[in-house]
């Protein structure tokens, strides 16, 4: 028999209270929403795991103790919940499901947040434009690549982000680890299907492994995944929870020839985000058609002693010999140094937009 001042630690009752103490969870970011309607589901996503730790009491006892990962996995649902009950938000995503922009989305969002998963990068920024013209079929923020360690730039969702539909208003820097499927053995494989980028991420383990495997194209690693669990000699390079999903065998994991390989993913939305302290800014530019033009440009950024991080430029499409730039630095569009910068470039060149101004993204 239970005393009355001992506590119950039932499971009915743990499990009763913790509901308990997840409804009170809920309420209090109502009223953190209500005091700071600027307050967003990433920051307090990060801030939840910022205060994950292991009890080294329980730890030094030998008694069991949730990971460091699951920790986060669980905060991670229930800070997503929470927002998700209280400020409703769908996000549009490079699709299908267990593809790797599928995984920066969960990171970045939680996986309580409702999923849109498309076809295209070009879909994906549709949906969050539809949005912003009051659309309910839109979505209020999309999740693309922009940036890869292995390819460098994704030219389709900077060809995109130059028509100035949607903001950009945060990154997830993810490490991409391609891992090796198949429903039979390693001596089966004839095959090895996958996105090409995957691909070519790993075209030195394949020359070595399987070099007389044919490698074919797909629309993406989940597509792949696909594909291996219904034929026998087809493989497939795809993300781990792709192999649970469809029943995979995992031939090898971590086949990238680069360990660090890291895929930048933008978050688009509408709206632009308040200065945090620790941010960055997206710049597009043109210069005209004269000499120094572009040195005049890099010249501005120096005056304004702002430390240029990334720099690409790509042709405008339908226009020979017409390019854009696009530059990063940190700083948010608010602080007085970058705002002077961006007065003085609209004052000397053709075009100059800010793409956005948001939180520096972390590595998950």
């Amino acid at each position: 028999m239970t005393h009355a001042s001992e506590p119950d630690n039932s499971l009915d009752s743990l499990d009763r209270r913790i509901l308990e103490l997840l409804n009170q969870r809920c309420q209090t970011v109502a009223e953190t929403i209500q005091a700071d309607p600027t307050s967003t589901l990433p920051d307090a996503v990060g801030q939840a795991e910022a205060r994950v730790a292991v009890d080294a009491d329980l730890e030094a006892a030998g008694l069991p103790v949730l990971s460091v990962s699951s920790q986060k996995s669980i905060l991670r649902h229930i800070v997503s919940a929470c927002y998700q009950a209280n400020r409703p938000s769908r996000v549009a995503f490079l699709g299908p499901v267990d593809s790797y922009s599928h995984l920066a989305t969960l990171a970045y969002f939680g996986d309580a947040i409702a999923l849109s998963p498309v076809s295209s990068i070009g879909a994906v920024f549709e949906s969050v434009a539809a949005s912003r013209l009051g659309d309910e079929g839109g979505c209020d923020f999309g999740v693309v690549p922009i940036e890869n360690s292995t390819d460098g730039r994704v030219v389709d969702t900077l060809g995109r982000l130059a028509g100035g539909d949607v903001n950009l208003t945060g990154e997830v820097l993810m490490s991409i680890h391609h891992n090796l499927l198949s429903s039979g053995q390693r001596e089966t494989i004839t095959e090895v299907h996958s996105k090409p980028q995957a691909l070519s991420q790993c075209r030195r383990w394949l020359a070595d492994h399987l070099p007389n495997a044919r490698l074919v194209e797909t629309a993406s690693t989940a597509a792949a995944a696909e594909a291996a669990s219904k034929t026998i000699g087809i493989a497939a390079i795809a993300s781990l929870p792709a192999a649970t999903r469809y029943g995979l065998n995992v031939i090898e994991a971590s086949i990238e020839d680069n360990k660090d390989n890291v895929t930048r993913f933008a978050i688009l939305g509408s709206k632009n985000p308040p200065p945090t302290g620790n941010d960055k800014t997206t710049l597009l530019f043109q210069v005209e058609h004269r000499p120094g033009a572009l040195a005049d440009v890099m010249g501005t950024f120096k005056e304004h002693r702002l430390n240029l991080t990334w720099i690409e430029s790509f042709p405008e499409p339908g226009k020979p010999n017409e390019y854009f730039f696009v530059v990063e630095f940190p700083g948010h569009r608010d602080d007085s140094a970058v705002a002077d910068a961006i007065k003085t470039l609209a004052q000397e060149i053709r075009h100059v937009r800010v793409l956005g101004s948001y939180a520096c993204g972390r590595k998950v």
